[in-house]
């Protein structure tokens, strides 16, 4: 099994990030990558880019280096209602939308809050996928929010990245990983790569993903064929 796209890549639009859009698809062609997602951090991150940013993403090539593009966001969740930091006008113009927790952006509360927070932004019909929902610092209630990532058929993200810098995600992202494969909920696996280098980067998600013989059908990255099809039933796209 091999993972072929990588759905959560930052650019240096986001301050804390250190390479250009063309660096990363450079980066994942020299990695075989067939797709990656430019998910710059939404506006409510005090380092992030500007709303017109988004608006314009429009300009950046569908195709890159033989990669082709996701014109997308990580939007960051504002308060315990799941509401989120971009505005409907801009997230209608994206192929792609996380919605993470940041505790820079906002408070952690409880782990009710966190529940109640999370099901409204799976139902929000411009998310696409629930980002690093395995860091503790936001625990919820796995069965309650997953159960409604499968009635609305959205996506769960398992980072790659948490497993080194978000402390207790790796048991959350195994916990969360066998409970999406017991009700089948598709999953999808990012680098969160914050400089090229680190785009396609899947060693620790990949491990957890064989140890739980996860299967093949519900992990999106497997080509971009597979991740284009589930986008183009949910919205227009046209890549």
């Amino acid at each position: 099994m091999k993972f072929l796209v990588d759905t959560h890549c930052h650019s240096i639009a986001t301050g804390h990030a250190y390479s250009t859009i063309q660096e990363l698809a450079e980066q994942a062609s020299k990695k075989k990558l067939e797709m990656i997602a430019i998910t710059d951090h939404g506006v409510a991150m005090a380092d992030a880019p500007h709303l017109w940013h988004f608006g314009n993403l429009k300009v950046i090539p569908r195709e890159i280096y033989g990669v082709k593009i996701l014109r997308g966001v990580e939007a960051n969740i504002i308060d315990m209602d799941g509401n989120i930091d971009m505005t409907e006008e801009y997230l209608r113009r994206l192929d792609w939308v996380i919605a993470s927790f940041h505790d820079v952006c906002v408070e952690p509360g409880t782990s009710e809050q966190h529940t109640h927070a999370w099901i409204n932004v799976i139902q929000n019909p411009y998310v696409d996928a629930i980002g690093h929902s395995g860091n503790p610092v936001f625990s919820y209630d796995f069965d309650e929010v997953l159960r409604a990532a499968k009635e609305f058929d959205k996506l769960v993200e398992i980072n790659n990245h948490s497993f080194y810098v978000r402390t207790g995600s790796e048991v959350n992202c195994k916990i969360i990983a066998q409970k999406c494969k017991e009700l089948g909920v598709k999953v999808v696996v990012g680098s969160d790569a914050h400089i090229s280098f680190n785009v396609g980067e899947f060693d620790k998600v990949y491990q957890l993903m064989e140890e739980i013989r996860m299967p093949e059908e519900l992990i999106m990255n497997t080509s971009a064929e597979k991740l284009l099809n589930y986008l183009k039933k949910r919205k227009k796209i046209n890549i």
